[in-house]
């Protein structure tokens, strides 16, 4: 079993084609850690987990991406936040009468995101948005960055209770004296790699496995964890963004506000004295939480 969180880069020396390999285990724990999902989505988020490590990996910007998919079956949600710090927080919403079914069935009618949020105010965030089409995350994917982004990409996904892995290749414009059938080689070759390969293999034995006959160059693997955004200080600025009226009126209701994050389950709970404290200049309010 693979233990260390890594994603691994590679490029075809002779060919325009690169491919990223990641395997998750504690960051995906982590997540597994804090809610208790379904097994059948359970499997779908970790996939999609993976995936965001793979997709975020091929962008050259600072920021988060967020991948989100949304439906009408009885899973309503799946989110996962990659950012360019190697972080990755993931979580999902469904309903009670979810049982085993394939991934058409338990979406339903929906539709796939892709959301670019660059640290930078002087960069617009971006999405792109897609019909959810595919027998699986994987499929849904590829066929989100053939209509949207116009990229050739191949992707293989795998999660279970313990890990949650993938392999994605993709076509880069043609370079002088590449070989033409390259992609075509690494497209078939990376389809034939199995679940249990994915999930046990590391990344060297993968790359062995799949294209020991080709000329790769493997970079040096990046390390990827679990971390949450969330803060009291971020708390307490989307209910400045409610209005003082509508938190007073809360207050006056309940007697204190109380907000579970959805990705890392931390409370935070602000009474009146700490919302009255929100609106007073030059203070700020701790990184704590109040139980």
């Amino acid at each position: 079993m693979i233990t260390t969180d890594s994603l691994t880069r590679f490029m075809f020396e002779q060919a325009a084609v690169r491919g990223e390999i990641v395997s998750l285990d504690e960051t995906w724990q982590a997540v597994l850690n804090r809610t208790a999902y379904p097994p059948v989505l359970q499997n779908l988020l970790g996939e999609l987990m993976a995936a965001a490590a793979l997709l975020i990996a091929t962008l050259k910007f600072d920021g988060s991406m967020i991948l989100q998919m949304q439906g009408e079956g009885a899973i309503q949600l799946l989110v996962v936040e990659a950012t360019s710090a190697h972080t990755l927080r993931a979580t999902a919403k469904w309903s009670d009468d979810l049982i085993e079914g394939n991934f058409a069935e338990l979406l339903g009618e929906g539709r796939l995101l892709i959301t670019l949020d660059p640290e930078s105010s002087d960069k617009q965030a971006y999405q792109g948005i897609v019909p959810l089409q595919g027998d699986n995350v994987a499929a849904a994917l590829m066929h989100y960055m053939a209509q949207s982004e116009q990229i050739d990409t191949h992707i293989v996904l795998a999660a279970d209770d313990e890990c949650a892995a993938g392999i994605l290749v993709q076509k880069l414009p043609d370079m002088p004296n590449a070989d033409p059938d390259a992609w075509q080689r690494a497209r078939q070759l990376t389809a034939t790699l199995k679940v249990d390969e994915l999930l046990k293999l590391d990344a060297q034995m993968i790359l062995h496995r799949l294209f020991h006959e080709e000329d790769v160059l493997v970079y040096a693997p990046e390390g990827l964890n679990f971390a949450c955004t969330c803060s009291r200080t971020r708390v307490g600025e989307m209910l400045k963004m409610l209005g003082r009226e509508e938190v007073e009126s809360v207050l006056e209701e309940r007697g204190k506000i109380e907000v579970q994050c959805e990705f890392c389950n931390q409370h935070y709970q602000f009474d009146p004295i700490d919302a009255a404290q929100l609106w007073l200049p030059h203070i700020a309010t701790a990184d704590v939480t109040r139980h």
